[in-house]
């Protein structure tokens, strides 16, 4: 339970640094129908087990889960299994807490359930902020790992996926502050692509939300049954309201 507590505690401590960006950037919606496509769930598994499981850890999924979506137990070892893990281990990875916090100034949370945290009460959901999140990041000179987030200002993660994406700078434009007008603001006014990378823009946002997806199916596998199952049962208890409502007008028709 402690340990439970403790991965929730991380993962809304990641999600929280959006509060930075209060009236900043506008989360952009994830676009849910990649939650039903098998495909891209499993391209999501191969970006997350490529990119992301080398700091961070799911520690509550096995690989063995991922036939849930359609992969066969020797397509899960030829392709996203470390040397020495088995299909039934848990995703975890080789980095101590120490050299996390040495390294990175914080040890990276584990993204078991990252997807379902809400990082902002009524700004969207987590899935929305992730998407968002991972489409954001642009050079930072100024900054240590060379690298800022538009959705988590001074965020300690790199970008791991500049290589798909490329490089981008933000364009910001000084403003006067509507509530203050001898004050100034730094508005966001775009990105500028600067060096370009293995995918389009149109295909990296898909990557994206290939991951994201994963990201969200892995916090809960069975949701995609839990809501076609929920819809039959919505038009079953429809259908037997109507039964029900007639059955008690026959019933009581005679009786005064």
């Amino acid at each position: 339970m402690k340990r439970i507590i403790a991965t929730l505690l991380a993962t809304l401590a990641l999600c929280s640094g959006a509060l930075a960006a209060e009236g900043g950037v506008a989360w952009d919606k994830f676009p849910k129908e990649r939650m039903t496509n098998m495909a891209a769930l499993q391209n999501g598994a191969k970006l997350f087990v490529n990119h992301c499981l080398n700091c961070h850890s799911a520690a509550y999924m096995r690989y063995n889960r991922l036939k849930d979506i359609g992969l066969t137990e020797a397509q899960i070892k030829q392709n996203l299994l470390f040397a020495g893990d088995k299909v039934g281990d848990l995703m975890t990875v080789s980095i101590t807490a120490k050299d996390a916090k040495e390294w990175f100034g914080a040890q990276p949370p584990d993204l078991s359930v990252i997807a379902r945290s809400r990082a902002a009460a009524g700004k969207g959901s987590g899935a929305d902020y992730l998407y968002t999140y991972m489409r954001t990041f642009y050079r930072d000179e100024s900054r240590a790992i060379g690298w800022n987030n538009l959705a988590y200002p001074n965020a300690a993660m790199p970008h791991v996926l500049w290589d798909l994406q490329g490089e981008q700078r933000a364009v910001f434009a000084n403003e006067k502050d509507p509530h203050d007008p001898a004050k100034t603001l730094a508005v966001f006014k775009g990105f500028e692509q600067t060096k370009p990378g293995s995918l389009s823009k149109a295909d990296y946002d898909l990557a994206i939300a290939d991951l994201v997806g994963y990201l969200q199916w892995m916090g809960e596998p069975g949701q995609n049954q839990r809501v076609r199952m929920g819809v039959w049962v919505l038009l079953f208890l429809a259908v037997f309201t109507l039964i029900a409502w007639r059955l008690n007008a026959s019933y009581w028709k005679d009786i005064k």
